[in-house]
């Protein structure tokens, strides 16, 4: 048995309950996200873990990872604050909150901060535009959605994030 599977076996049987045998490799998403949700980032191990689950190929699981903007291979911080930059949004102050909120935090966009805490992201769409400036943050536990932002707001958000919190040891 596989290292994820001996981890999450329990829910790695309802994932797999929800698909008709011949289609499992449908789980792959539920399975990512359930992979990286401890550490907020799917390992090489737990590709391979999945692929073997689901009957696909690592490299099959890794385009999933690859495409999407909720999965990752690479460690970030304990929350990723994923802001919309995207034209509507980028008229409504995107960039330049972005680059405020990152000046703030001491960090450029897709860096991480000192703390291990926040991973700043820019992200196309996240179907806000007319309440932009705006940013989802990512974390184990879902995402919350914050609309209609000014940096210091954001940074009230990311200070509660920090409080409630404590960085894991990766």
């Amino acid at each position: 048995m596989n290292a994820l599977a001996e981890k999450y076996s329990r829910e790695i049987e309802r994932i797999l309950a929800k698909y008709p045998p011949e289609e499992k490799r449908s789980a792959v998403m539920p399975l990512l996200y359930l992979a990286q949700r401890d550490q907020m980032y799917v390992t090489k191990q737990a590709l391979a873990d999945i692929a073997e689950i689901i009957g696909i190929t690592p490299t099959e699981v890794a385009s999933i990872v690859g495409f999407y903007s909720l999965y990752y291979d690479e460690q970030g911080g304990k929350y990723r604050v994923q802001v919309c930059t995207d034209l509507p949004c980028a008229l409504r102050g995107a960039d330049e909150f972005m680059e405020k909120l990152c000046g703030n935090l001491g960090i450029r966009v897709g860096e991480t901060t000192s703390d291990g805490m926040i991973t700043v992201e820019a992200v196309t769409c996240l179907a806000g535009c007319d309440r932009a400036p705006m940013f989802q943050v990512q974390s184990g536990e879902g995402l919350a959605y914050h609309e209609n932002q000014t940096v210091e707001s954001a940074l009230e958000v990311i200070d509660r994030l920090r409080k409630t919190r404590r960085p894991e040891k990766w």
